[in-house]
């Protein structure tokens, strides 16, 4: 067996599930038996079956299954939340292998499951592929480390460095992205638990913040405001009076269980999260358009991870040094 390819392919089932579990991780799994994969799936929904679950439940012969090992992105759960624990399913079955990518941090696993599968004649294998699997499993790992959600920072700038004109016109968006970035924007809201606008960007921009151009997988929307008359009911409120700082808006949204969130603006909003280095990547749209006055992007500096053009817009991840 090819722990390493069948882990690979664990990865891609899990990066299936992106963006549809919250506030669950998006898990992959397969069953290896005689020489072939028998079985994969992921998590779904959050309550829904696991992804160790959904593989197990494809197969009827438990004779197979007996014989058959189990590749899992992430250590199975060993607590009752909204389902059962996977790894006593695993256990009931008698699966005779699990290959784990890495352990759980929540301190309601963190090891209990691997504990669990090994006290019950299982054997288990830890580590297969570390560092693909915290990639995939970035967002819940911070979470569960950082105590605060991963945080992605994502603007569009002209080719002069502004984000936008200084008046805009009918409190309309001021487009600066072409329209394949824009659907790229949508994909990458998808993804993501949630998002976050400042009062300025709200009142000037009247953004909608979905995904429409994608899959309509939307996130919660959230907006940092000291007006005492937002009335919007598709965003939650947070009081910018209440919430002076970056640090205390990640213990707001943690408290929340929110996994992850783009900050999407305004350009002071962006950069308060960047002067407290409280960030984890950021993405900018640069169009090949100068607007020569206007509101000034935010300034970073950070490790270049990807660069690539689409059209006119050249885009940039940055990771922090």
């Amino acid at each position: 067996m090819n722990h390493d390819l069948l882990m690979k392919r664990c990865i891609s089932l899990g990066l299936k599930a992106l963006g549809n579990t919250y506030p669950n991780p998006n898990v992959g799994a397969l069953l290896f038996y005689d020489g072939k994969i028998i079985s994969e799936g992921f998590t779904k929904e959050h309550g829904s079956n696991h992804a160790e679950i959904n593989v197990i439940n494809k197969i009827s012969d438990n004779e197979v299954l007996k014989k058959s090992t189990l590749y899992v992105t992430l250590e199975p759960c060993s607590h009752y939340g909204k389902t059962p624990p996977c790894c006593e399913a695993i256990s009931n079955k008698k699966i005779k292998e699990v290959i784990v990518g890495i352990n759980d941090p929540n301190k309601l696993v963190n090891g209990r499951g691997i504990n669990y599968l090994k006290n019950n004649n299982i054997k288990v294998k830890t580590g297969i592929l570390e560092n693909e699997c915290k990639k995939l499993h970035k967002r819940f790992l911070t979470f569960q480390n950082k105590k605060r959600p991963y945080i992605i920072l994502k603007w569009a700038e002209t080719l002069d460095r502004f984000i936008s004109p200084k008046k805009q016109k009918n409190n309309r968006p001021y487009w600066i992205s072409n329209i394949y970035s824009r659907q790229l924007v949508h994909k990458w809201r998808s993804q993501e638990h949630a998002i976050l606008i400042g009062g300025k960007t709200y009142e000037n921009d009247s953004p909608i913040l979905n995904s429409r151009l994608w899959d309509n997988n939307n996130p919660e929307k959230f907006i940092l405001t000291n007006n005492k008359n937002f009335k919007d009911s598709n965003y939650n409120k947070i009081n910018d009076e209440d919430l002076f700082t970056v640090h205390e808006i990640c213990d707001y949204l943690y408290n929340k269980n929110i996994q992850s969130i783009i900050v999407e603006g305004g350009s002071k909003t962006i950069q308060n999260f960047i002067d407290k280095g409280i960030w984890d990547e950021a993405r900018i749209i640069q169009n090949s358009k100068e607007l020569n006055d206007g509101v000034k992007s935010p300034k970073i500096n950070g490790r270049l991870k990807n660069e690539f053009q689409l059209m006119n817009d050249n885009i940039k991840i940055i990771y922090p040094i």
